[in-house]
């Protein structure tokens, strides 16, 4: 890349600090990585589609919206499904638009990166790591336990359930993690099939439980007030006092633990780089597979609410136990084989989605640069993928994974409000970049963004936020120990002896 007027203004020592310098606007919108750093492009829009439904939807689809109705939400539960829609939809707006300016594999690390300066990429991408990583331990650890107990429902005995469990946890982390190694082309093909497979059962459940609806149990979406029991302090307990479920006040409580079923449509977005017209095609497959995903949520919602009184729904398998009520039994081996199936394919999505944030800090020189290199044979960022794969089975082997779910959302929330900020934000100071989507009533929508996470993040336990804070406090050490000092920005303005003070050649 040659050394423009505008590059030397962005680097210039003396009006850019290391904490306040960005990523030149050129380098996310007009990708010349060369082929070292090339990603093939194997996307089209219903591959992104079936990218995000592959990580929005996993087991909790079958279990989410009994869990609610019985504690927090009644029948109302349907109405809170609506409102988390929402809530997310104005979040994949931004998302969208961002990502259709800046079509990079690093997604709200670039748009940070770009918008607000290295810094505040370094602390977005850091809270991605946290996400994508601890998710797909989490994810997996679960997927065992219920695969587990899949194979004992079809009349199977499991010899020490414990042992096989931790043995099938490592077992699909490596298999995942080589089929994403060895190409993207391949794991799109394993993530069509499987996705696929997990939306018959969900039909299947929607369908056959459909049939068995009483209206009566509707009600009129409401459900009479009681204090709220067993709940552990958030923030906004702090600030207001427990609050009470059922009633309205549930319904709007049911919301925040319900939008975290959707979250995940982000993950689409590390995938604009090997996308085919990423301009066009990212904020459509973004957009249309949350829409897709809240329809469906909100129909297994009707038919869970519409099948048994919602003070007889069972905690443990809400609508495995429902269809035994209705005296269909047979529908809990689909259940258990749509819920196998959805988790294989969020682990997937989500190792996908943490080999891209890595593999774009680590070619910006914020992490180690060889994580950044692209295999010549299978051209993925293989290096990165392995040690990803590596780490994730370390945790869900070695660390109560179950017990931190919560930091997953908060490393989502975090990042979901810079990238409202950063709409806002770059519709100001770059005005002139071109745009394959805007946010429409731009800045209101934005700014309703920036609330609803708000309002997410304060139903987070204040736990929850004293790791976050521990986490990112590791996070700005590990910048300012490496990230800083390697980083292409701080190597662009260290000027060669033999150079005289010319900038070095960024890729």
């Amino acid at each position: 890349m040659g050394e423009s007027h505008e590059r030397g203004v962005s680097l210039s020592t003396s009006t850019r600090s290391s904490i306040t310098r960005r990523l030149p606007p050129a380098e996310a919108t007009e990708l010349r990585t060369g082929a070292r750093h090339a990603l093939a492009q194997v996307y089209r829009t219903g591959d992104l589609v079936v990218l995000g439904l592959g990580v929005m939807i996993g087991a909790g689809i079958f279990s989410i919206a009994g869990q609610q109705a019985k504690t927090t939400a009644g029948p109302g539960v349907i109405l809170s499904f609506m409102i988390a829609g929402i809530a997310c939809l104005l979040a994949c707006l931004c998302y969208a638009e961002l990502s259709s300016t800046m079509p990079r594999s690093g997604s709200a690390y670039t748009f940070a990166y770009v918008i607000f300066g290295e810094v505040w990429a370094w602390i977005i991408g850091w809270a991605l790591i946290l996400e994508l990583q601890l998710a797909a331990a989490v994810v997996a650890r679960a997927w065992s336990q219920i695969t587990v107990g899949a194979i004992s429902n079809f009349g199977v005995r499991v010899p020490y359930p414990d042992v096989v469990a931790t043995v099938l946890v490592v077992v699909i982390l490596v298999l995942l993690t080589g089929v994403v190694a060895v190409g993207a082309r391949i794991g799109l093909r394993a993530l069509w099939v499987m996705v696929s497979a997990k939306l018959l059962a969900i039909g299947a459940v929607i369908v056959v439980g459909a049939m068995h609806i009483d209206v009566a149990n509707f009600g009129d979406l409401y459900a009479e007030p009681q204090p709220a029991t067993g709940a552990k302090a958030t923030v906004l307990d702090f600030f207001v006092g427990q609050g009470q479920a059922f009633g309205w006040t549930g319904v709007f409580a049911a919301a925040p633990v319900i939008a975290f079923a959707y979250i995940g449509f982000d993950i689409v977005a590390t995938a604009a780089e090997e996308t085919v017209n990423p301009r066009a095609v990212v904020p459509k497959g973004m957009i249309r597979s949350l829409v897709v995903a809240t329809v469906i949520y909100i129909a297994v919602a009707v038919v869970m609410v519409g099948m048994i009184p919602y003070t007889s729904i069972s905690l443990d398998a809400p609508l495995s136990s429902a269809f035994q009520d209705v005296g269909v039994d047979w529908m809990g081996h689909v259940i258990d084989i749509g819920a196998v199936l959805g988790l294989t394919t969020v682990i997937l999505v989500l190792i996908v989605g943490q080999t891209r944030v890595v593999f774009s800090m680590a070619r910006d020189g914020l992490l180690p640069r060889r994580l950044g290199a692209i295999s010549r044979a299978y051209h993925t960022p293989q290096r990165a993928t392995l040690v990803i794969g590596a780490v994730a089975i370390l945790l869900a082997v070695f660390v109560p994974v179950l017990t931190m779910q919560e930091l997953v959302v908060m490393g989502t929330l975090f990042a979901f409000l810079f990238v409202a900020a950063g709409v806002i934000a770059m519709r100001r100071t770059m005005p002139g970049l071109e745009r394959g989507f805007r946010v429409p009533l731009s800045p209101l929508l934005p700014i309703a963004s920036l609330v609803a996470t708000l309002w997410l993040m304060v139903n987070l336990q204040l736990l929850t936020w004293a790791w976050f804070a521990l986490w990112m406090g590791f996070g700005l050490v590990v910048y300012l120990v490496y990230g800083r000092r390697h980083s292409l920005l701080t190597l662009d303005e260290r000027p060669p002896p033999e150079a005289g003070g010319r900038g070095r050649h960024r890729r």
